[in-house]
């Protein structure tokens, strides 16, 4: 079983930056795929981006240019480095882990992200 947990959310002014990271512990199995999704208020959970252990990123377009996913295997760490905020981008983001063929998700609790205009 694998654990995630997120940090490095809070409020921050438009045009700023906020890095985000993910602790993962437990049965960590590769390949695997780790992303970023966000929930704003009434809205569904979107995905933001994800990475796979062979590097392979994706992005939902509103944030192409602006958010940088990484990931460190060696410490078991996913990161969103988050740049010219905009107050849409508000919303908890959630980290996530799944193993490459294997259905189940792994969730963390999610961390507040609060972009003021």
């Amino acid at each position: 079983q694998v654990q995630l947990v997120e940090s490095g959310g809070g409020l921050v002014q438009a045009g700023g930056s906020l890095r985000l990271s993910c602790a993962a512990s437990g049965a960590i199995f590769r390949p695997n795929v780790m992303g970023w999704y966000r929930q704003a208020p009434g809205k569904q959970r979107e995905l933001v981006a994800s990475i796979t252990t062979g590097g392979y990123t994706n992005y939902v377009d509103s944030v192409k240019g602006r958010f940088t996913i990484s990931r460190d295997d060696a410490k078991n760490t996913l990161n969103l480095q988050m740049n010219s905020l905009k107050p849409e981008d508000t919303g908890v983001y959630y980290c996530n882990y799944r193993r490459i063929g294997i259905t189940a998700i792994t969730w963390g609790q999610g961390t507040q992200v609060t972009v003021s205009s």
